[in-house]
């Protein structure tokens, strides 16, 4: 009988322990999103299904030619634009909708997030083929610079990739007096050989004084406010984020497209804007 007791008071012992012991553990799980010196302000971790949150995300919808003599028509179909499996994806494809051969995705933030100053990170896995063209980038929520029109306004390019000249990246800015159509952008490229294969971060750090444009922890592009004007410098106002995949185009177009390569896919982990902290 003693025996019996006596475990029965160890187990009672173990037992409340335990209990004690896991009331008071904290989650191993660490803030994945935390940056020393930043504060999170707005993010879309895709940890849902369908179409993307119309609260964070709208379409630019049409097939203008968006300036640049793209051939596809951007829509608002399941069949462009969805979040599967923890990713938002942006699909071209050449299915012969609505009057045009190929039909793509680009979603915007315009009116639902828009920023003066920041980081912006997103994490992608890019589409490959020649013929694509896609971007990571932004424009200006309101246009009353100038002539309220490109480049007046600005344009900043966190990423862009051309499937001609596969794994190099290119970072840019365009405004009044650097635009690429007059030679004069400010731009720089590096080169990540695994873009269309894994997954990397395209980061945009932007202030008062600069924008610098990085991929994971590699910087390779600054531009630098001059001080001389809107014309140099139209970056001190909110900009929206736009994710595309255009197809053809005076840049993406350039060594034509291959129609072997469709659907393609743009595959986006997570989109996280950052304030600094003062």
């Amino acid at each position: 009988m003693k025996a019996i007791i006596i475990l029965q008071l160890s187990l009672i012992l173990t037992l409340t322990f335990c209990s004690c012991k896991s009331s008071t553990t904290e989650p191993d799980d660490k803030d994945t999103t935390a940056i020393p010196g930043w504060e999170l302000v707005w993010s879309d971790e895709f940890n849902y299904e369908g179409y993307p949150n119309p609260q964070k995300w709208g379409y630019d919808i049409g097939d203008s030619g968006w300036g640049n003599n793209e051939k596809q028509y951007y829509s608002a179909r399941l069949e462009n634009a969805r979040v599967e499996n923890g990713k938002l994806i942006i699909e071209a494809r050449r299915d012969f909708w609505n009057g045009k051969e190929y039909t793509s995705a680009r979603l915007v933030t315009r009116g639902k997030g828009d920023w003066t100053y920041g980081r912006f990170e997103i994490r992608a896995k890019l589409p490959k083929g020649r013929g694509t063209w896609p971007a990571i980038w932004m424009l200006p929520t309101v246009w009353n610079l100038g002539n309220g029109s490109w480049p007046d306004n600005g344009e900043i390019d966190i990423m862009e990739h051309v499937g001609y000249d596969p794994g190099v990246i290119h970072g840019s800015i365009h405004c009044n007096k650097y635009y690429w159509r007059i030679g004069t952008q400010k731009t720089a490229t590096i080169k990540i050989p695994d873009c269309t294969d894994n997954f990397h971060n395209y980061i945009l750090e932007w202030n008062k004084d600069e924008i610098k444009i990085f991929v994971d922890d590699k910087h390779y592009f600054t531009f630098k406010n001059e001080n001389k004007g809107w014309e140099y410098w139209p970056f001190f106002k909110d900009f929206h984020l736009i994710l595309n995949i255009a197809i053809g185009g005076d840049w993406g177009g350039a060594q034509g497209i291959d129609n072997s390569i469709f659907p393609q896919k743009m595959e986006i982990e997570y989109v996280r804007v950052y304030k600094k902290i003062e």
